[in-house]
């Protein structure tokens, strides 16, 4: 993956996004790229790195191109639910004892571990930990999205979610400086689908009364059936 390369209409294609467009982000230094023998090429993984931070910042067309785009890559239909296969009652939690933002990201690795799924809680923890260093994975709104910087194909036996809401705000170097207490942690086994899963993840959470929903619902069923009911109209809305 360090050395794998997709031309300009290959990533138009991934991203979902008109070539012309893509060309002039590039040009603009938008967007992560060099020339090679002439032509433009983006390395896949600087992109999803680059992925990682903006995709938040993404309007909702974009983002809804950007899924359809990688579902398309992926092979999955527009109509597929992505985020709710993922969820495991003991995963998710409106509950979330952690008070500072190093005891959020062992709490949520814990329930990870509590799926049975997760091989490695160590490596995951290391992971997220690095990459919170390297920049917050904090939105604005009071969510953030925990993840590994890079897939961990071996730590999972499957790809992982957990959802959980603190009591209280947590600093978590959002960019709007608000105090962060809804919390998506992901970990997936390969770049494709962790970035479908984010793009996914952004454009429920761009719903401000889905977002108060959650803040206000008493249990795991009801944070589940929130989320299932919002995935669905996203669903509609492709």
């Amino acid at each position: 993956m360090p050395h794998s390369f997709m031309n300009l209409l290959e990533l138009a294609r991934f991203l979902g996004i008109d070539q012309r467009r893509v060309e002039r982000m590039a040009q603009r230094g938008e967007i992560p790229c060099r020339k090679i023998g002439g032509q433009l090429r983006f390395n896949q993984a600087e992109l999803t790195e680059w992925l990682q931070q903006h995709m938040p910042e993404l309007d909702r067309s974009k983002l809804a191109d950007m899924d359809a785009g990688i579902g398309a890559h992926r092979q999955t239909e527009t109509t597929d639910t992505l985020v709710v296969p993922l969820l495991r009652p003991e995963a998710v939690t409106a509950e979330l004892g952690a008070r500072t933002k190093n005891s959020v990201l062992k709490e949520l690795v814990a329930l990870a571990q509590e799926t049975g799924l997760l091989y490695d809680g160590e490596l995951l923890l290391e992971a997220v930990f690095h990459r919170e260093e390297l920049c917050s994975t904090a939105m604005p709104g009071g969510i953030a999205i925990p993840h590994p910087r890079r897939p961990l194909p071996y730590a999972a036996a499957e790809p992982i979610l957990v959802v959980a809401r603190t009591a209280s705000g947590i600093g978590f170097g959002a960019p709007d400086g608000r105090l962060t207490d809804l919390f998506f942690l992901t970990c997936s086994q390969d770049d494709r689908h962790h970035l479908h899963i984010l793009a996914r993840l952004c454009r429920l959470l761009q719903n401000n009364e889905f977002v108060i929903d959650l803040r206000e619902a008493a249990t795991t069923e009801e944070m589940i059936s929130l989320i299932r009911r919002r995935e669905s109209e996203v669903i509609t809305e492709s």
